[in-house]
């Protein structure tokens, strides 16, 4: 009897909280209405299961809180935005360029530089090789920051080159996500007996427990000596290889050598502080102060929930967009975005930019297939173009406009990537790469089929039902 008691009361009590987080959600979702529609839905029906899962899936107004440290600048970093800032308005192309580096870089781009040399990859072979190369000749740092590393022949090569490098006295940090890492235990030992210093974004308590699971370190990065530095879509593994379920791998990333890497230090620094509460950002044994010979002006532009007034990744996207004169071409794997980049594409379209978009003709995730269809179905009516890629998998999250304004980098073009994941974007102001990546989406095309209106139409009702709660569902997980 008094078992019973206590199951009513709590059952109760979980029927009012459910109805005081209903309510709630019409304020602290009040920006996100789809958001807070979806978990309205789940706790009307799911009372009592609908309210752990928001408990530990769905709260996102925790990030304004809880990154809120991370979001706090070092001495050399609000030095090194000003140099950014200086480079600007020393720089001597375009007027253009200078007005879109400026907005760039006061909504989370990372110090401007006009001497890099840029190396675009399409490949992973081609790019893990030189990366491999490049981690053998290093002689006084490696600091690399991964989503996934697997536990395979590509993951272990490249764990044991730099267990290595630990052995021969080099510095080497490795930041990972602790979902993401799934290298073995032994590995681990022998990375960290040899003098590595290994760090988890996130504990794996923390993703089990906290909301914080929802904010996933998404960004690939690596620096060597402060004098190479790699940023892009890649993670490590063999499927990145193409040897994977899917086949053939479409990715990008690109090798930077010049100031921009410095940038890149930065934000690893940033990441490391955060993690390991080590401050390397103040030691300038991590930065280079060489002049280079190179002329790709690149800015290192960052995203994340610790952003509090302006996600970096989104302004960028938006600038790129708002900015189009001629054309827009965009690759990315998961395709969602908000109603104010739909009416942005719409409205590039509608005044005669050339849209573009590559998605996948499969899904790596349960929702990711339909979703994307239903996202291309809401942008195609106004002359913007969709395209599935046939050959194995497009993982690559890259925008080119005009030809000329290039971003390369870890995030996606949707909600995910730049509300909840903490993302990092190379943005480049080159023809030259503009050309690399328009000739790379040209040839990228021979390889798809254009997705239309009449293709949406033709779904069977069962995929209708699947279309619409995939895409209700992308949103929110």
């Amino acid at each position: 009897m008094i078992l019973d008691l206590i199951v009513n009361n709590l059952v109760q009590a979980i029927y009012i909280m459910d109805l005081v987080l209903i309510l709630a959600l019409f304020v602290l979702e009040r920006n996100n209405p789809s958001r807070a529609l979806f978990w309205i839905i789940v706790l009307v029906f799911l009372p009592i299961v609908g309210f752990v899962l928001y408990l530990f899936f769905g709260q996102s107004f925790y990030s304004r809180y809880a990154f809120r440290p991370k979001g706090t600048t070092d001495a050399i970093v609000e030095e090194m935005s000003q140099k950014g800032v200086d480079a600007i308005d020393e720089y001597n192309g375009s007027q253009e360029d200078s007005r879109m580096a400026k907005s760039i870089n006061s909504a989370g781009g990372l110090f401007f530089s006009a001497d890099n040399r840029v190396d675009l990859y399409t490949d992973g072979n081609v790019k893990f090789s030189d990366f491999k190369e490049d981690l053998r000749n290093a002689k006084r740092f490696i600091h690399v920051e991964y989503y996934i590393i697997r536990k395979d022949a590509l993951g272990n090569e490249i764990m044991d080159i730099l267990t290595e490098k630990a052995r021969e006295g080099v510095e080497v940090r490795l930041l990972v996500d602790a979902i993401g890492f799934n290298t073995g235990v032994s590995e681990k030992k022998r990375f960290k007996e040899a003098g590595g210093k290994l760090c988890m974004f996130h504990t794996m308590a923390t993703c089990l427990l906290s909301p914080k699971k929802n904010n996933r370190n998404h960004r690939k990065l690596a620096v060597i000596d402060g004098d190479i530095g790699y940023i892009g879509g890649f993670n490590i593994g063999v499927e990145y290889l193409g040897q994977g379920e899917f086949g053939h791998w479409r990715d990008s990333a690109v090798r930077i050598r010049g100031s921009a890497v410095n940038s890149l230090c930065v934000r690893f620094g940033l990441d490391w502080k955060y993690a390991s509460k080590e401050n390397i950002l103040v030691d300038p044994r991590y930065y280079s102060d060489s002049t280079f010979d190179g002329d790709v002006p690149v800015q290192i532009v960052s995203g994340g929930p610790d952003m509090e007034t302006k996600n970096g990744i989104a302004f960028q996207y938006m600038q790129m967009i708002n900015q189009a004169k001629e054309s827009i071409l965009i690759h990315t794997p998961y395709f969602g975005p908000g109603d104010a980049f739909i009416m942005a594409l719409r409205a590039a379209a509608m005044r005669g930019v050339d849209v573009r978009i590559i998605i996948p003709d499969v899904g790596d995730h349960p929702f990711v297939y339909w979703a994307n269809r239903k996202y291309a179905s809401m942008v195609m009516d106004d002359g913007i173009r969709v395209y599935e890629y046939h050959d194995g998998f497009v993982h690559s999250k890259t925008m080119v406009v005009d030809g000329h304004w290039c971003s390369v980098g870890s995030a996606n073009f949707d909600d995910r990537s730049m509300r909840l994941n903490f993302e990092a974007n190379a943005m480049i102001y080159s023809d030259e790469v503009g050309k690399e990546m328009v000739d790379a989406f040209e040839e990228d095309l021979g390889r798809c089929t254009e997705y239309t209106r009449e293709m949406f139409s033709e779904r069977t009702l069962l995929q209708k039902i699947r279309t619409n709660i995939s895409w209700l569902v992308s949103e929110q997980l």
